[in-house]
């Protein structure tokens, strides 16, 4: 690995999925990192040698396994705070996943706080993740979900935002970027705009994260949440960041080992963040890996990383708009991360995922859980290809090669 300039070749060998051939004698030309990241070796290795030599439960025991499992988890918490930034590692819990965090934030502080008449402000290319669970809240509680408008191309529509932030407008929650445009929305600006009305700011940045930046501090967010199997390390695992004082003013939605300070026969008191949001038995060898996952981010580069995947998505734009019968949805590919949707006329999204299949390209097609956002579009389902650090423009002719393929299988040559 380099810096400045990405050595891919030699990069990707961190990656062993791609040392296979495929049964059909074709490479692996894995383009879905958008739902879930290939893992280095960097990072199986972790998982392994917790399990093969020195596996406990967390903070449990004081023996020596026990002891070492707690000082990887408190070193792992300590490597996700200086990634976003933020100020103290108490202001980050470990969840199962962004879905998790966001759910936390819902049900543990806007249930609370909100009231009949309070306004949500959303927009429609929220992963449903983002979406489903303030319809609950706003159900439970009396509040009203308002919507910020879209623009032609799916970037948020600014200059309408005067009529929806007012004193009424108590929670703001967005993505960081779009799962199926690849819009990158601008966090800093709409954190000073709600914070202007008294609101504060969610940012699901399960997609922001492994591509750019994130600073909590400089970005003034009030919660966040991220998983660690998109950032190249493990499922199962989550994180939820929350300014320390509104941690403090939001409930547990698990309850159980752990997380209680004193339990009395009629009711029981809470530890202190973010113990107070881990119950039970947390994933523990997934949080110990995703530190080495995020060493090895830190170690290519955030900037170098987006400066890669950005050329990548320029020139899949320039190929695959060459294609007749190609409609790429989402901002040009300036203004986007690594991230393309598209759809092929005379081709259902499903057909033609299952002919590059065929080829070794293996892409995501549906709704990608935002069925709103292809409400706007006018389509019920898109295909989607997205980047990752292992990807090559070799990666980018293969899939221009196979949708051909697909093309001549349909007759639509």
């Amino acid at each position: 690995m380099t810096t400045p300039l990405l050595n891919v070749a030699t990069l990707r060998s961190h990656f062993p999925v791609f040392d296979q051939t495929l049964p059909n004698g074709e490479p692996v030309t894995f383009l879905d990192t958008a739902a879930s990241a290939q893992k280095p070796r960097v990072v199986i290795d972790a998982e392994r040698a917790v399990q093969e030599t020195h596996y406990a439960n967390a903070y449990r025991g004081v023996y020596q396994f026990g002891a070492q499992i707690d000082d990887e988890l408190e070193a792992s918490r300590e490597a996700v705070r200086q990634f976003i930034n933020a100020e103290d590692r108490s202001e980050i819990a470990f969840t199962s996943g962004t879905t998790m965090s966001l759910n936390l934030i819902a049900f543990g502080w806007a249930a609370r706080h909100l009231k009949e008449g309070d306004e949500i402000l959303l927009n429609r290319m929220e992963h449903h993740a983002n979406l489903v669970p303030w319809q609950q809240v706003a159900a439970r509680s009396g509040a009203v979900i308002r919507y910020i408008p879209l623009t032609e191309n799916g970037q948020l529509d600014l200059s309408q935002l005067d009529s929806f932030l007012t004193e009424k407008t108590k929670l703001l929650s967005v993505t960081g970027m779009s799962n199926v445009l690849g819009t990158i929305n601008p966090i800093n600006e709409l954190s000073k705009r709600i914070h202007e009305v008294g609101g504060i700011i969610v940012v699901d940045a399960a997609q922001s994260v492994p591509h750019k930046v994130v600073d909590v501090i400089a970005d003034n967010i009030d919660f966040l949440a991220f998983s660690g199997h998109k950032l190249y390390g493990p499922t199962g695992i989550g994180i939820l960041y929350g300014r320390q004082e509104l941690l403090a003013e939001t409930n547990p939605i698990l309850f159980g080992g752990h997380m209680i300070d004193r339990v009395y026969d009629d009711h029981s008191t809470w530890a202190q963040p973010p113990a107070k949001f881990e119950a039970g038995t947390i994933p523990i060898v997934q949080a110990i890996a995703l530190k080495p996952a995020i060493d090895f981010v830190n170690e290519v580069g955030l900037h170098t990383l987006h400066e890669h995947e950005s050329e990548l998505t320029r020139y899949a734009h320039e190929c695959l708009n060459k294609i007749p019968g190609m409609h790429i949805y989402g901002p040009p590919p300036e203004e986007k991360g690594a991230i393309i949707s598209f759809t092929l006329e005379g081709a259902h999204p499903e057909d033609l995922a299952h002919l590059l299949d065929r080829k070794g390209v293996f892409v995501r097609h549906g709704h990608h859980c935002t069925m709103p956002l292809h409400d706007f579009l006018k389509v019920s389902a898109t295909v989607r290809v997205s980047f990752g650090a292992y990807n090559t423009t070799d990666d980018i002719d293969r899939l221009i090669g196979a949708i051909h393929f697909a093309r001549e299988r349909l007759r639509l040559t």
